[in-house]
């Protein structure tokens, strides 16, 4: 990602300026612009919508990661919503917004039920006028996130032939999930030019160990674990631990990730470049579209489906 500053001057009725903020904008490698300015005015509120974690460091990291994107844009008002483990829950996130209109940001990496069931039938419930975007993955600011955070721990300039990564991430029963992370694989194993292979820390297959046996009995030698997961846990240590080299950590307050989820809020709401529109949104969710959902009358029945949660 490569980052700039843009000033952007306001005026009256008068034509007297009135205001000059500075604002970061991104491009990813493949040069879409993110953006990073979005319209004064009424502007909907984002709620980035977090799994929760029995890990003190995950909810830490969060919040961590939404100061980041208030400071890139001061006038958004940028709430937090768990689906489990934390408070605040996303029904009382949504709850205090009252009749607002608010555009829901999974902080997920793919496809799966969270995306698909949870996130939409919870806002489909609350009063709030509400659209709910993509999940992060795949997307090239995902993939420099992971760039970045492999280089951190060592991965060298220019890899050789022995060298070879797994992508660790949570994992879930939902095929759709399986190939969002397939895809990100497939972009990092380009930017990287070595073999990454796919590997899940639950409800699929092949695990990380079973990944990493896989990528040794080829000759590879050096093999790295690259962390898939948006904040500590245990699905993130326990997948660490099984690297035979080197394993990268979460990508947390990474700067792609705020600039991610600031570009996800913007292609939820129509704004920005359209070069990215189909990269994890199909399917994303039954309410990512271009119009508000209307507020539901009645309470539907959560028929929720058993699926692995975070330490």
């Amino acid at each position: 990602m490569t980052a700039r500053t843009r000033t952007i001057s306001t005026t009256d009725t008068t034509g007297t300026a009135t205001r000059t903020d500075t604002a970061d904008t991104a491009s990813t490698a493949d040069g879409t612009d993110t953006a990073d300015t979005a319209p004064r005015g009424d502007a909907p509120a984002l709620v980035v919508v977090a799994h929760g974690s029995r890990d003190p460091r995950a909810l830490g990291t969060v919040r961590a990661l939404l100061d980041r994107i208030r400071t890139l844009r001061p006038a958004l008002p940028v709430h937090l919503g768990h689906i489990e483990l934390n408070e605040p829950l996303l029904p009382d996130t949504l709850t205090a917004l009252g009749t607002g209109e608010a555009v829901l940001v999974p902080l997920l990496l793919s496809r799966g039920h969270h995306v698909k069931r949870d996130i939409p039938e919870t806002a489909a419930v609350s009063r709030a006028r509400t659209r709910v975007a993509a999940p992060l993955g795949p997307h090239p600011l995902l993939v420099d996130a992971l760039h970045a955070r492999l280089t951190e721990a060592g991965w060298p300039a220019h890899a050789g032939p022995d060298h070879a990564v797994v992508l660790a991430s949570a994992g879930s029963r939902d095929p759709e999930s399986s190939a969002d992370t397939a895809r990100t694989a497939a972009a990092l194993s380009a930017r990287l030019g070595v073999p990454v292979l796919p590997a899940y820390a639950s409800a699929a297959t092949p695990t990380v160990p079973e990944a990493v046996r896989a990528l040794t009995d080829r000759g590879h030698r050096r093999v790295a674990v690259a962390s898939c997961f948006t904040a500590p846990g245990r699905f993130a240590t326990q997948c660490a631990t099984a690297a035979p080299w080197i394993a990268s950590e979460p990508l947390g307050t990474h700067p792609s990730m705020a600039h991610l989820l600031l570009h996800r809020y913007d292609r939820a709401r129509g704004i920005g470049s359209a070069s990215n529109a189909g990269e994890g949104v199909r399917g994303a969710s039954p309410c990512a579209s271009t119009a508000w959902a209307r507020p539901a009358t009645t309470r539907a029945a959560l028929a929720r489906q058993p699926h692995p949660a975070p330490a």
